[in-house]
């Protein structure tokens, strides 16, 4: 139990630690609508129920869905997408503004909103109508317009989070609204995002992006492995050039992807790999995925995508189901996309996750019905994006990323994963009466005001904390008799690195914070990304601030803010021998003399 509660403390300061972390969505937004009817009878003119409608909702769908996650779980989010001038784009603002998400969107004029609308009876989905899509182009003055928000957004997200690296989503659904134009735009300047995720139905058109991670469905991982394999084929019959593994597309493709790695199964005269004209050679998937090439048959030998004539032979023998598919197949779509990791979802069977050391993470998940899980992955893309943005390690984020869509699900309508349920989740968010151990650092003035107006007094104190010694605890319990509330701030993974070295932290600080509030001393903990600081005690005004070390309260270099403030300043001596390097040089030291005469090293 102990193990478990110390798991989910180390989760939780993750999440905390990507509080307000600046994130620019992009993509194809949409309107997700629900009509929710009764039916007590069937209609007289065909074997059909009469629907009587009792309540209708709204809500953001597609990139405005991940816009809206990723501002839940408590990150700053910018959405820049195309949206119409019309009332589902009207609505779709409401929904934006609602969830506190930068509405950085572009009208459209003539070009409608894309609205997904569901119509059920009694939590069953009986039929959903689907409104705008790819024929609906955007013209070049809207192209022209959707570049200078991209730039725009790019530029304020940099001015309010100074210091703190961009991340970038791109949710590309195939709906006209990530033309080539602005493809290539991000793809030039990938350089201005540290995080980049991308969620597309259509990966090959992203080459050359580099991402951090992308997170393809099952069916939209094997369609890309399909289509490489039928590419290679063709190649080395001499249609295309040899080696290449997503083609190019036609200068004037600017919706649906024209990817040609063959010609259309059976019709003569269309276009070759190479678009010139001429008879077919071979058959294979081409242009945007047809409805049986979404069906993904398993076979003994590996998988087949129906309509298409492409199989993917997996080699994994009997008892092969998609989980055992995803991960042998992951170092190849990692190649294929450029991705650091690569994250294949499984809908109810949770997701496979593997990252450059070539070990596959496996996560699961609970079914559920089909309406309940609607816009789960935009929650799972969100947190997962988070927490690589964070420096979490890539077994936490999975981890946090699985977590995050399972929670959203135990209700029908659009999925959304909220930062207290997430924390409520991981068995933190009720700690102390609503008082975590491990707090953002926006929610910490609020905080402390609260223990303020109950009379307590303020102990501050911050540090970097790599290697957790008797030093550090002997300090900390002394700053504790000082006040009636500790507060320690944490260097962030980054800021130790900048004031340390590059071989540090040894630890991370997801690791750091949770053994620092799990002690009795500390009461909570905070993570700042900048090399001072100040900021924090700003918000907190500490009555007692306090630093270790030998030297007198005027050396410390925050000793004249917290005076201003109206604090006092307090130094603690450490503890002889007990300093964070001198453990990691006796560490160093012993590793390199090597094992006695006659004993073995340890494997």
């Amino acid at each position: 139990m102990a193990g478990a509660a110390a798991e989910d403390r180390r989760l939780a300061t993750v999440v905390a630690s990507w509080q307000e972390r600046p994130v620019l969505v992009i993509g194809d937004a949409m309107l997700d609508e629900w009509r929710f009817a009764e039916s007590e009878r069937l209609c007289r003119e065909a074997p059909a129920p009469v629907l009587t409608l009792r309540r209708r909702i709204s809500a953001a769908g597609g990139a405005a869905n991940t816009a809206v996650n990723v501002a839940a779980l408590g990150g700053r989010a910018a959405l820049v997408a195309p949206v119409g001038a019309d009332v589902a784009g009207d609505e779709l603002h409401d929904c934006l503004d609602r969830a506190a998400v930068w509405d950085r969107t572009v009208s459209q004029p003539g070009r409608p909103t894309p609205v997904k609308r569901r119509m059920l009876a009694g939590n069953q989905i009986l039929l959903r109508e689907d409104s705008g899509g790819p024929e609906d182009a955007l013209d070049d003055d809207g192209v022209a317009r959707l570049l200078t928000a991209l730039h725009c957004a790019t530029e304020e997200l940099r001015a309010v989070a100074p210091g703190q690296p961009l991340t970038l989503v791109v949710c590309d659904y195939g709906l006209g609204a990530l033309p080539s134009a602005v493809r290539a735009w991000l793809v030039a300047n990938r350089d201005r995002y540290g995080t980049v995720a991308l969620d597309a139905h259509d990966l090959a058109d992203w080459r050359g992006l580099n991402p951090t991670v992308v997170t393809p469905s099952f069916a939209e991982a094997t369609r890309l492995l399909a289509r490489a394999a039928a590419g290679f084929a063709h190649a080395e019959r001499g249609a295309v050039r040899s080696g290449d593994l997503h083609l190019d597309h036609p200068a004037a493709a600017d919706g649906p992807s024209e990817l040609m790695v063959g010609t259309a199964p059976g019709k003569a005269g269309e276009r070759t790999a190479g678009g010139a004209a001429g008879p077919s050679t071979a058959s294979g998937p081409t242009g945007e995925p047809t409805p049986g090439e979404e069906r993904v048959a398993l076979t003994r030998n590996g998988l087949s995508v129906t309509g298409t004539g492409v199989t993917v032979n997996a080699a994994v023998g009997e008892g092969v189901d998609r989980a055992v598919l995803a991960e042998s197949r992951l170092p190849e779509l990692r190649a294929h996309t450029g991705a650091d990791v690569v994250a294949v979802t499984l809908d109810t069977e949770g997701a496979v996750v593997g990252g450059a050391d070539g070990s596959p993470r496996r996560s699961h998940s609970t079914p559920v019905p089909a309406s309940h899980a609607v816009g789960a992955g935009d929650a799972y893309l969100a947190a997962m994006t988070l927490a690589l943005a964070a420096e979490a390690g890539l077994p936490t984020a999975a981890q946090l990323a699985q977590l995050a869509a399972t929670i959203t699900v135990a209700d029908t309508g659009t999925c959304v994963c909220r930062r207290e349920d997430l924390l409520t989740a991981l068995g933190t968010g009720g700690e102390e009466a609503g008082h975590p151990a491990l707090v953002g650092a926006d929610e910490l003035a609020a905080l402390v005001d609260e223990h303020r107006r109950s009379g307590r007094s303020v102990v501050f104190t911050n540090g970097c904390f790599d290697v957790l010694h008797p030093g550090h605890v002997r300090y900390l319990t002394q700053a504790r008799a000082l006040g009636d509330l500790l507060i320690v701030a944490v260097n962030s993974d980054g800021s130790v690195r900048r004031l340390k070295g590059p071989d540090r932290p040894v630890n991370p600080v997801e690791d750091r914070t949770a053994l620092l509030a799990a002690l009795a001393c500390v009461d909570h903990v905070v993570v700042f990304e900048e090399d001072s600081p100040a900021r924090l005690i700003e918000a907190v005004r500490p009555d007692v601030y306090v630093k270790g070390g030998d030297y007198p309260p005027e050396m410390v270099p925050e000793a004249p803010l917290v005076r201003r403030l109206g604090g006092q300043v307090r130094t603690l001596g450490y503890v002889p021998d007990r300093s964070t390097s001198a453990i990691i040089d006796r560490i160093r030291a012993q590793s390199s003399v090597g094992p006695a005469v006659g004993e073995s090293r340890p494997a």
